[in-house]
């Protein structure tokens, strides 16, 4: 089994000492290297170890874990971000395929957590552009964090074999497919996502993304009309017919009609 190198920084000494005991516990393949209690300490750490992996509280004393994420040559390392309450940062961080973990952290989601980690890491030295991509979503990441925006014009789609930075405007609706996501392109490509359609509904901006259905979220850009006729549905600007569910028809209506006034 290969060994992975990885730190963890942490200003709570015992929350430290938990997650080093939870992974020694149920990832065999990961092996510490060092601790830190601040950012100062982790720069420090990853000058004089091998590190592949780093496991970063975000809320931290001096400097965030974002503030040490943008000190470091970031596109060398793999980032797991643990925070201790569902903040704002973390729409961010969904938004980019950068994992996470909520403290106290369960086992069963580092192990998950740390199973992408490691395919990624093999991924990044396989895969042409792999890197670039991942290093791509970091720096979206912090750019992000640093402007405070809510909602965003890229996202990061995790597919099965890698990632793919995508422009929200160029997406024209998300389709359901069991526990995955195809997201249809305006070139007309189609993107199957990892990630289910309920995650991506809380990352979209809810003024230009609207799910009209519990399998299909439109943009509502490509919307060019909709149809009451044997059935509810939305049409696009290419024809493409969606079924609107009866409860989500009068709040689409209303949404629709918001539209139009705002254009006249």
């Amino acid at each position: 089994m290969r060994k992975f190198n990885a730190i963890i920084v942490d200003d709570e000494i015992n929350l430290q000492e938990t997650l080093e005991i939870l992974i020694h516990r149920n990832c065999p393949e990961i092996e510490i290297v060092g601790k830190a209690k601040s950012a100062e300490k982790a720069r420090e750490l990853i000058k004089h170890k091998s590190v592949d992996l780093i496991f970063l509280d975000i809320s931290m004393p001096k400097e965030t874990g974002f503030d040490f994420l943008a000190s470091i040559p970031k596109e060398n390392y793999i980032v797991i971000f643990t925070t201790a309450y569902e903040e704002y940062a973390l729409k961010a961080i969904k938004a980019n395929a950068i994992d996470y973990l909520l403290k106290p952290i369960d086992p069963i989601e580092l192990k998950q957590a740390v199973l992408k980690a490691t395919a990624l890491i093999a991924l990044k030295s396989q895969k042409k552009g792999a890197d670039e991509t991942y290093n791509e979503s970091l720096n979206n990441l912090t750019q992000q964090i640093k402007s405070g925006q809510t909602h965003f014009s890229k996202i990061t789609i995790v597919e099965k074999f890698g990632y793919r930075i995508v422009e929200l405007k160029s997406i024209r609706y998300l389709e359901a497919d069991s526990n995955y996501t195809i997201i249809h392109l305006s070139s007309l490509d189609k993107i199957v996502s990892s990630k289910s359609l309920g995650e991506y509904e809380k990352i979209l901006d809810p003024d230009l993304f609207f799910r009209i259905h519990k399998s299909t979220i439109i943009n509502l850009n490509y919307l060019s009309g909709f149809s009451s006729y044997q059935g509810y549905f939305a049409i696009l600007d290419d024809n493409t017919k969606l079924s609107i569910s009866r409860r989500r028809f009068n709040e689409f209506k209303d949404i629709v009609g918001s539209l139009s006034k705002s254009v006249d």
